[in-house]
């Protein structure tokens, strides 16, 4: 079966930077495009009938229209379009099974009819079986064209004591691809020293000291280094908790890769804070990789 990169299609603007941003980097992978519109009523047999407010003839104009264009701006890219009749979470988990990712857009129309909710993105984000990015507006690559070469860059974001290949290797591929540097970004919050007067923060040297060459991260990093000569890899430990020192690092990024543990809870799969804040705040398209 031929692998695709698939893109959730609701007829709103950030749905269309998605869909953009999702064609080039099929066109980076080499693979086919396939744009997806769910709706959970498509066969409830009302012969096509609309009602006020009902978004559907927008969202399948939108469907077509994003699909012309993009067989116009990449004639030999393969585009193919999708609808199907079912809950947008899980429309999109299921049609994602198989296939290289998935992408959406970070906000949609609201209500029933909005396929990329935020509400909505974050359930798929949490429960699709690929890697899962999610694209504001303003993340197209037309609309990114100002960062220099030289300065772009790929981030990943790893838990420095239990770092995974799954996340590093998909983060060099995507920096590989893209022909440029990977970053690892680690926030350490140190305790505070307790003195006569109260607690008080670390020195700043404190932590370089701790963390040199010590951490299971650098260890992975290094291997990694050894394994993917070809990819510049550079370690970027900063004072501060996960989230914010991914957030501080983004500006200038290409995409930021995000580690999702594969793990049950009872109430069903969830991001981690880290992942959940990034996925809210960060400035750059924010790619959720799922893992053991």
């Amino acid at each position: 079966m031929t692998r695709l990169v698939l893109a959730g299609i609701d007829g709103s603007p950030q749905s269309e930077a998605a869909a953009l941003w999702a064609a080039s980097e099929a066109h980076r992978r080499g693979s086919a495009l396939r744009l997806l519109h769910a709706w959970p009523w498509l066969d409830a047999g009302d012969g096509g009938a609309s009602w006020p407010g009902d978004l559907r003839p927008r969202a399948l104009d939108a469907l077509r229209g994003i699909a012309d264009r993009i067989r116009r701006d990449r004639p030999g890219l393969p585009v193919e379009t999708a609808v199907v009749s079912d809950d947008p979470v899980d429309g999109l988990v299921a049609a994602a099974k198989g296939q290289d990712l998935l992408v959406l857009g970070s906000r949609g129309l609201g209500g029933f009819a909005g396929l990329l909710v935020g509400s909505v993105g974050l359930a798929v984000a949490a429960n699709a079986p690929v890697p899962t990015v999610l694209v504001r507006l303003g993340q197209a690559p037309a609309e990114r064209t100002a960062t220099a070469a030289a300065t772009r860059e790929v981030l990943v974001g790893l838990d420095a004591y239990e770092p995974d290949d799954t996340v590093l290797e998909f983060a060099v591929a995507e920096a590989r691809l893209r022909g440029c540097r990977l970053r690892a970004v680690h926030g350490r919050t140190l305790p505070p020293v307790w003195t006569p007067a109260g607690p008080v923060p670390q020195p700043t040297y404190l932590m370089e000291q701790e963390s040199a060459g010590t951490a299971p991260i650098s260890r992975s990093l290094a291997e990694l280094r050894t394994k993917h000569p070809d990819v510049d890899i550079v370690e970027d430990v900063r004072l501060g908790g996960g989230a914010q020192a991914l957030l501080d690092a983004s500006v200038h990024a290409d995409l930021v890769v995000v580690g999702r543990r594969e793990r049950r809870h009872r109430v069903g799969p969830r991001l981690g804070p880290v992942t959940h804040a990034v996925v809210h705040h960060c400035a750059a398209p924010v790619v959720v990789v799922p893992h053991p």
